[in-house]
C-alpha cells in the first residue's frame, strides 16, 4: 500500500509537520499491525521524526544547520547554487520508518513527523508505505 501527500512549503527553509497525513494513510488502509516508511522525493528536502511541542525545536534546528551549511560557500561548486540544502538532506536523511501498532503510529509523547525543507518555497512529494504485518 503506497500513497502520496502533496506538502506546499511557504519558505526558503522550514519544518512541516505531516504527521496527521502520514497517521491519516495508516488508517484509510485499517493497517493495525506494521511499518509504515516516509520517503522525501527531492534530493533537498527530507524526513525526520522530532518535538511537536515546542516550536522552537524547529526554528533552533534549522538555525543550526545554515550554521553548519551556509547558503553561499566560496567552494561549492554545484551550479544551481543550493549545495547546502543537499549536504542538509543528506544530514537529516530522506526517509523515516515508523511502527504501526493497533493501527497508530508508535510516537514518543512529544515526537511528530516533518517534511525538511531545504530549497522552498515549493510544493514536494512525500510517499508513505505501509507494509502490514
Amino acid at each position: 500500500m503506497m500513497e502520496t501527500i502533496s506538502v506546499p512549503t511557504s519558505s526558503h527553509s522550514e519544518m512541516v509537520d505531516i504527521t496527521k497525513q502520514v497517521e491519516e494513510c495508516v488508517k484509510k488502509h485499517e493497517v493495525t499491525d506494521g511499518v509504515v516508511v516516509v520517503q522525501s522525493m527531492h534530493t533537498t528536502a527530507g524526513i525526520t521524526v522530532n518535538e511537536n511541542a515546542d516550536p522552537d525545536v524547529q526554528k533552533d534546528m534549522l538555525m543550526r544547520l545554515d550554521e553548519v551549511f551556509p547558503w553561499e560557500h566560496r567552494k561549492d561548486l554545484h551550479g544551481e547554487g543550493n549545495t547546502a540544502s543537499h549536504l542538509k538532506t543528506s544530514t537529516v536523511g530522506h526517509a523515516q520508518s515508523l511502527i504501526i501498532d493497533k493501527g497508530s503510529l508508535v510516537l514518543g509523547t512529544w515526537q511528530g513527523v516533518y517534511f525538511c525543507e531545504f530549497d522552498g518555497p515549493r510544493t514536494r512529494k512525500v510517499v508513505v508505505k505501509i507494509v502490514e504485518g
